[in-house]
């Protein structure tokens, strides 16, 4: 929800206290959406499954989603963000993501939880989306589309390559944004889904180099403690722990998982 249109706020991006906002978020987040569903008929597509993946994963209305697409929530899920992919699809689309953890004008920036400070993959920072395209790349699914904002696009392009993108905002701040109108940004997001799938064939599915070297560094010293205490794991610095998969990249997916949840379990609330 950080990066779909008309957002930059993060009351927004919550269950918010007042009913009246969280419905406009979760309305204005299913719209981006159905822009990318039509955009991919448009292109050809045959078979849509959307995986609701912001907070608890329940946002999307599925009254006002496209009826052309079958919907996922609810959680835990076993793949989190990518629940659903397999080998049977042709593309993935990234709708609504934000840039890493500290980046600069970065709308909404964090990676996965706000006690998580950064996450380094064979020495190269990634986010949400280096991490999420890699679980497509597994499956030989390439990442054909990224909306968001300018931070996320530069992200996408640096690790991806030539893939479809939508800025639908731009960064001043963390919490400040320039938006374009949101029926720019839903038309924006349709032509460029209608490319993406168009040009099937085109994008290479993202696989890190194994073995797999994967870095947390948390926000406190407690979160690192904790998240030692796995198996797995050593520490690398006083709030930083590392591990190593050697060839399947499944599993270090779920290893790091369950680093982060066990290391926000212990961060400190004010």
């Amino acid at each position: 929800m950080e990066g779909i249109s008309g957002v930059a706020n993060w009351p927004f991006t919550q269950e918010a206290r007042d009913v009246r906002d969280d419905e406009l978020q979760r309305k204005r987040m299913t719209m981006d959406v159905n822009a990318a569903i039509e955009g991919a008929i448009k292109g050809g597509a045959k078979e849509i499954v959307v995986n609701d993946s912001h907070g608890r994963m329940r946002n999307l209305l599925i009254e006002e989603l496209d009826e052309r697409a079958k919907l996922i929530q609810g959680s835990p899920k076993p793949l989190s963000m990518m629940q659903g992919i397999d080998s049977s699809y042709s593309e993935a689309f990234l709708i609504g993501y934000h840039s890493r953890a500290g980046t600069e004008k970065g709308v909404l920036s964090h990676t996965f939880t706000l006690g998580v400070e950064s996450i380094h993959m064979n020495g190269v920072p990634v986010g949400e989306l280096g991490v999420n395209s890699a679980i497509a790349g597994y499956f030989n699914v390439p990442v054909a589309l990224v909306a968001g904002d300018q931070t996320v696009i530069k992200e996408a392009q640096d690790l991806l390559g030539e893939v479809e993108t939508v800025q639908v905002k731009e960064g001043i701040t963390r919490t400040v944004a320039q938006f374009s109108h949101v029926n720019r940004a839903h038309r924006m997001i349709s032509e460029a889904a209608e490319r993406a799938v168009k040009r099937v064939g085109e994008f290479k599915p993202f696989k890190p180099r194994m073995p797999l070297a994967l870095e947390v560094q948390f926000a406190e010293t407690l979160m690192a403690d904790a998240a030692e205490q796995l198996p797995f794991t050593k520490r690398a610095g006083p709030k930083s722990v590392k591990f190593t998969e050697g060839k399947d990249y499944l599993k270090a997916f779920k290893a790091l998982w369950s680093i982060i949840v066990l290391g926000e379990a212990y961060r400190t609330r004010f």
